[in-house]
């Protein structure tokens, strides 16, 4: 059985009652010994399932070495990622940091810096949309902007504005002498899996070419190979001029960055912005093992053909239960299951078949599968979906015949 959840652990987390202790590829074992089909890789960051064995030499190697030494010194696996980064996304500065939400407030900063040194001080607002979810410090939570993160924390930090998602005019009335930036998630990943068409990202990007806005891609849950490209913005043939990363590109050990074009990032310059972890060499190596993997030649098509079977194989389980599964959502190994019950409940049915998947917003249940994650494997957690899915029919069932 798990250990009994300890009461000096600050409540802020629903935890089930359920404890790893070891995980190979895209099974976990629990305390207890009962295996799972994890199919939330630990909020897309497992991006590589686990125990890969590339990536653990590669942090067993290094540890060996040296684990920090700040960066008052030269790193020189942060100096080879970073090359490698700026090779396959076009952009030219990488600032690497320890989460998500650290790399949102590096590239709000440097939006509002830009326009600082370029004359225009006044600019430092930044645009989002409704749903969205960029963190929980206090600038990410306000620029997500939902009430239920910001209730209980005090005045909402200045500076961000909520426009409807998909709603593209009244973006266009957003925008003011004071904007600086339009900030997006590709995909709303906690907001219920909902993504931008390429065709609206296109006219977002000529709307920040437009008005001289910079362009910021959220891109921590979405990137890394999950859409089947190495970024999801690519499918649309765009290219941003800050771009925050994180959560798969650690493989699990924590690593987050943003990314940055030289002339958006001209006015961070030395001073300006810092951190004490942040491209450490034990996440530098991690870092660059990731990219040895999901950058070898065929990788990422095996995530599009698994993706596409994947799909294929959860529509056909949408119209076995048209009770429980509204719709299928999202691209490459991205998916959200909108469901007709609540989606705590579905998960839950999950769980009791042996598979992990997580909540998101608009009632939507999140697939995050490892990238590696084989077809034989999909095909188990399908099954295994079906059959939770006819659990919760017999509890309808169940309820509907106690009614009558």
């Amino acid at each position: 059985m798990p250990p009994a959840p300890s009461s000096h652990l600050l409540p802020t987390f629903a935890k089930a009652d359920i404890a790893f202790e070891r995980g190979d590829g895209a099974w976990l074992t629990a305390t207890n010994g009962d295996r799972y089909l994890d199919f939330g890789s630990g909020i897309a960051v497992n991006a590589l399932g686990h125990g890969h064995p590339h990536l653990v030499k590669a942090l067993v190697d290094q540890a060996q070495k040296v684990w920090h030494v700040s960066n008052l010194y030269q790193i020189p696996e942060g100096v080879r990622l970073a090359e490698r980064l700026a090779e396959a996304t076009g952009l030219d500065y990488a600032f690497f940091a320890n989460s998500g939400a650290e790399a949102n407030e590096g590239a709000i900063k440097t939006a509002r810096k830009y326009h600082a040194v370029s004359g225009h001080p006044e600019k430092i607002r930044i645009i989002t949309f409704e749903g969205a979810f960029h963190g929980r410090t206090l600038a990410t939570l306000a620029a997500g902007g939902q009430q239920k993160y910001l209730e209980g924390f005090g005045p909402k930090a200045e500076g961000f504005d909520q426009v409807p998602f998909g709603d593209f005019e009244a973006l266009k009335i957003a925008v003011t002498p004071e904007t600086a930036a339009i900030m997006l998630e590709p995909t709303q990943m906690e907001g219920g899996v909902r993504p931008f068409s390429p065709a609206t990202l296109r006219a977002i990007r000529a709307l920040c070419d437009e008005h001289g806005l910079l362009l910021i891609f959220d891109e921590i849950q979405t990137g890394v190979g999950r859409s089947g490209k190495l970024f999801q913005h690519e499918w649309a043939g765009v290219k941003p001029d800050i771009m925050s990363v994180a959560k798969g590109i650690g493989g699990g050990f924590p690593l987050g960055l943003f990314l940055t074009t030289k002339e958006a990032g001209k006015g961070m310059t030395a001073g300006t912005h810092g951190t004490t972890f942040g491209g450490n060499p034990l996440a530098m190596a991690v870092g660059n093992a990731v990219l040895d993997v999901v950058l070898a030649p065929g990788f990422l098509d095996a995530v599009q053909n698994n993706a596409l079977l994947l799909k294929q194989r959860l529509a056909e389980l949408k119209d076995r239960h048209p009770r429980v599964i509204e719709e299928i959502r999202g691209e490459g190994l991205l998916i959200g299951l909108k469901s007709k019950v609540p989606n705590t409940d579905l998960a839950a049915a999950a769980r009791a078949e042996k598979l992990l998947s997580v909540p998101a917003g608009d009632n939507t249940l999140r697939l995050l599968p490892p990238l590696t994650t084989t077809a034989e494997e999909i095909n188990e957690a399908v099954k295994r979906l079906d059959a939770a899915c006819a659990a919760i029919e017999r509890t309808l069932d169940n309820k509907k015949d106690a009614a009558a």
